[in-house]
């Protein structure tokens, strides 16, 4: 099933994603977390590719075998990363092969050891050629991210905006956010992109926090602020690990009623393919 008809159905959609693990056991580990989620009824979940499409096989493995095995609507992430336009093809045309139905559209990380990304031989620079090339070859529901504090390569948020039109224009069936901790950025991105006449469902990207030293890694890499009354909070906890979760989860729980209380059509859970901390945002939201 296409996933943008399970948006807008007035429920609110939550969904969960996943990365490739790096071996046998992580797999199983993955397929755990993945079945103790499912008790929770997402609309969807999605699987990553890792940095310079590194895990493109893997990625489209997984997501097929968690609609067959595991009856779940499933997403793959696609990038332009170190791939060619037939080689892209080729992997649309497997995801169709297996059931998929569902792609998100995304440009991608440098491959290692490249300082900034660069046009692969015969492929793409840009996520927006990726959906045209989506479009026009297959039925496939595309989501494309969007980023509430701006591109970390854009100049100014209204040049961020820029693109995101024409993203969208190209073939974009929703929008997935970055993450981000304040519901007042996510506000702020839907009022400019209304304004600037984009009307497909824009889902918010939240990760509860559970490790105060990966957030920093992960918000430097992204764009992302840390408000500064948290990150004061995180800091007091020193190396008292569950008091740093259980802030998370207390800050996800808040800034997610805040969210659907202001009419978000669902949200997006960053698991980092653990489920304690979405499983405890999620019962609470519900």
């Amino acid at each position: 099933m296409r996933i943008i008809d399970k948006l807008g159905g007035g429920e609110p959609a939550f969904s969960f994603e996943f990365f490739p693990p790096k071996d046998a056991a992580g797999t199983d580990q993955l397929f755990q977390t993945v079945t103790a989620l499912e008790r929770l009824g997402p609309a969807y979940v999605s699987v990553t590719y890792g940095a310079g499409g590194s895990t493109r096989q893997l990625t489209v493995e997984l997501v097929q075998r968690i609609k067959a095995e595991l009856g779940i609507e499933a997403m793959a992430h696609l990038t332009c990363a170190s791939a060619s336009a037939a080689e892209l093809t080729q992997v649309l045309e497997q995801l169709q092969g297996g059931g998929v139905e569902n792609v998100l559209a995304l440009r991608g990380d440098p491959p290692q050891g490249q300082a900034a990304f660069e046009r692969p031989e015969g492929g793409f620079a840009h996520a927006s050629e990726l959906v045209t090339l989506i479009k026009e070859r297959t039925e496939l529901c595309v989501a494309a991210a969007c980023y509430p504090e701006g591109h970390p390569e854009s100049a100014s948020l209204a040049q961020d905006l820029q693109h995101l039109v024409h993203k969208v224009r190209c073939g974009v069936d929703f929008l997935v956010t970055q993450l981000f901790f304040e519901p007042r950025l996510y506000f702020e991105l839907v009022a400019r992109a209304r304004a600037a006449g984009i009307t497909c469902p824009i889902i918010p990207g939240i990760m509860p926090i559970t490790n105060l030293a990966q957030l920093k890694r992960f918000t430097a890499l992204c764009g992302a602020s840390i408000p500064a009354a948290l990150l004061a909070e995180l800091e007091a906890c020193g190396t008292h690990l569950d008091a740093v979760r259980e802030l998370g989860v207390a800050h996800a729980i808040s800034q997610c009623r805040a969210l659907l209380d202001g009419g978000a059509p669902g949200i997006h859970f960053y698991t980092l393919n653990k489920s304690l901390a979405t499983q405890r945002v999620l019962s609470a939201l519900r």
